[in-house]
Parts: structure tokens; C-alpha cells; sequence
């Protein structure tokens, strides 16, 4: 059995600890008046797009919990209403999309990145409203067309995979678990594009994937690989123990 250690009886940003880094940060530890923390809350907040400047409203996340466990792929699940949808923001005007700091005077947006928008994610709004998955897979095109590093991109695509198994898409899942697999490769593969302590998790993850697409060969491969990427026995071997159990008896949880 693999334990991963956390504290669940505390409300927390929606964030995947040690691995992933975050798309929101929410301040702060709220609690109810039994000092239980609450289920997920939502509060309705004004954005401005800076792609086409039109002004619209969008659910985000004030607090969440970790009730409902987590999967082996680091899926975080909270009990009651699950916040993945909601930290990501779609503009119904002209499909950019992105999390809260993206609708921001800070946001990195140049006449190329306007063009495609325009161009690609546009159309897709005629459609109807889209769901977690489309909106991180849109989140994940502006990432891609304003030059983020690979591993951004990855946690983008990862999500999308994450909110398909909610919406019951499977195919959709494993097209979002390969694409995620190929960028956080990628971003191994670069010189900087992950610190030396993380490399052994998310080379574990890049097996994971594969092995929830059902490629078993890659999957094994990956896993192999997680005890040459060890750089503090002591801390990391939950990792390691991680990567054994996936390849030869795997677990849908940790816990």
C-alpha cells in the first residue's frame, strides 16, 4: 500500500502538492463553525478578457477539501462539488481561456496570440457553453501560443484528462492523458525544464499516464526509469515504491 501524506481536514487551494504546480492560489483556511472544513465554495466574479476586452462573469474557487481521496495520476478529488471546472475561465466572446492571473494587465498577449484566438477558439464558442475539459484544452492552446514551458502546457492537458473522467468521456480522457504524456516528456527532456527533486515524480507520472492509456510496455519503461531519478532516498522513496506497485499490482488510489 502507498501513503501519501497530507492533511485533509483543512480547506486548501485547488493544487496538486509536490508535483504540480499551481494554476490558482486560494489565501487563506476557512472554516465552518464546527471547525470542519467546508465543501467546495464558489463566488461569482467580474472578468475582462484581454484578447477582444469584453467584460463577463465566471464562477471561481474560494475553498475546497480533499475528501474524496486521490488517484494514482495525483487527481485530487473533494467531496461534493468538484472545483476543476471552475479554475479555469473561458471569455463567451472569443474562447480565451485561462485561469484567473490571465484576465489580468499582466497577461502576456501579443497580435499573433490575438490572431489565433480569433481564429481557433472563436468558432468554438457558437457551439454552446464547453465543458472543464474544453476549457482546459483552450487553456492549454494560449499556453501554447504565448511560448510556456512544456511542463505548463502538460499540467493544462492533465486537467482536461482529469475533468473527462467526471464527464464520463473516455476516448477524451485518453487523448488528454496521451497529449500530457508527450508534453511532461518533453519538458524531461529539456535541460532546465524540471528541478533535479522532481524529476523522479514526474517520471513516475509519465508512467502512469501511459499506463491508464493502456500501453503497458511504455508504462513499465517509465517506471523503470523513476530509481535513476532518485536524489533523496530518505524522502523520495514513496516514489519508488509508487512506481513498483503501478507496474506490477496497480491501484486506482494512494491511501
Amino acid at each position: 500500500m502507498i501513503l501519501v501524506t497530507h492533511n485533509s481536514n483543512k480547506s486548501h487551494s485547488p493544487l496538486i502538492h509536490g508535483t504540480i504546480f499551481p494554476l490558482t492560489v486560494v489565501e487563506g483556511e476557512v472554516e465552518d463553525e464546527d471547525g470542519e472544513a467546508p465543501m467546495t465554495t464558489l463566488q461569482q466574479v467580474e472578468l475582462q478578457c484581454p484578447i477582444c476586452e469584453t467584460r463577463f462573469r465566471s464562477q471561481t474557487v474560494v475553498s475546497t477539501n480533499s475528501f474524496g481521496g486521490k488517484r494514482t495520476d495525483f487527481h485530487e478529488r473533494a467531496a461534493g462539488t468538484q472545483p476543476l471546472p471552475y479554475l479555469i475561465h473561458t471569455c463567451n466572446r472569443c474562447g480565451y481561456s485561462g485561469a484567473d492571473r490571465d484576465f489580468t494587465e499582466e497577461a502576456d498577449v501579443s497580435p499573433v496570440l490575438k490572431e489565433r484566438v480569433w481564429n481557433e477558439l472563436a468558432p468554438c464558442i457558437s457551439c454552446g457553453s464547453l465543458t472543464g475539459s474544453e476549457k482546459y484544452e483552450a487553456a492549454a492552446k494560449v499556453a501554447e501560443w504565448q511560448g510556456m514551458e512544456a511542463r505548463h502546457v502538460a499540467d493544462l492537458l492533465l486537467r482536461a484528462a482529469w475533468c473527462c473522467v467526471d464527464e464520463g468521456d473516455v476516448e477524451a480522457e485518453r487523448f488528454f492523458r496521451r497529449k500530457a504524456a508527450w508534453k511532461f516528456e518533453e519538458s524531461l527532456e529539456s535541460f532546465d525544464g524540471v528541478a533535479r527533486d522532481e524529476r523522479a515524480v514526474l517520471t513516475y507520472l509519465v508512467g502512469e499516464l501511459w499506463r491508464r492509456v493502456g500501453d503497458a510496455k511504455l508504462s513499465s519503461a517509465w517506471f523503470n526509469r523513476v530509481p535513476s531519478e532518485i536524489v533523496d532516498p530518505q524522502t523520495q522513496q514513496w516514489v519508488v515504491d509508487a512506481a513498483r506497485q503501478q507496474r506490477d499490482c496497480p491501484r486506482e488510489w494512494f491511501g
